[in-house]
């Protein structure tokens, strides 16, 4: 059952310093695993609150509380400055949820504001990059019906970036 104080919204400009401290908080328990990039990748982070060129900015609001955020591309163009990965639907980036707001259906409220939005914007697919450092996210994305998307995985040095989609039109999130 969705929290009755949780709310799905585009983002605002006042919420930018909100947004920062909960997607470093989120990303931050992956800092050792990738040591050799986390500060790049923490940078990178951080400037994607005001910066790229998004379709739609989300954040999930508790209680008047920021506690969850994604960004939503139109393509891999869009999205990573790759147009060569050929995705040319929707791509959620920087999905994320406060560590202390964990386990309450937050996550799957902003995946189902993506796929509404997908939708609205006649995408056929929803598609997302994770890897296996970000285990209970892969977990999520795969119950919620993401598949792999062999084709669209890139290499990031010694690590893999799995692709994966959801097609919009066999979903239950409706």
């Amino acid at each position: 059952m969705a929290n009755p104080n949780l709310r799905i919204r585009e983002a605002k400009q006042q919420d930018s310093e909100a947004l920062r401290k909960v997607l470093v908080e989120a990303y931050e328990q992956y800092s050792a695993e990738i040591a050799d990039q986390w500060e790049a990748y923490k940078e990178s982070i951080v400037a994607s609150v005001d910066g790229g060129s998004p379709k739609a900015r989300l954040v999930a609001e508790l209680d008047g509380e920021i506690v969850g955020s994604a960004l939503l591309f139109d393509s891999s163009a869009e999205a990573y400055g790759a147009p060569e990965l050929g995705i040319h639907n929707p791509i959620i980036r920087l999905l994320a949820v406060s560590p202390s707001h964990r386990g309450q259906g937050i996550a799957t409220a902003i995946i189902r504001e993506s796929v509404r939005l997908a939708s609205e914007w006649g995408a056929d697919t929803l598609h997302l990059h994770t890897s296996d450092v970000m285990a209970p996210a892969v977990r999520l994305y795969e119950y919620l019906g993401f598949e792999r998307d062999f084709d669209k995985d890139v290499n990031k040095g010694v690590r893999l970036v799995k692709s994966y989609k959801l097609s919009l039109k066999q979903t239950a999130f409706h």
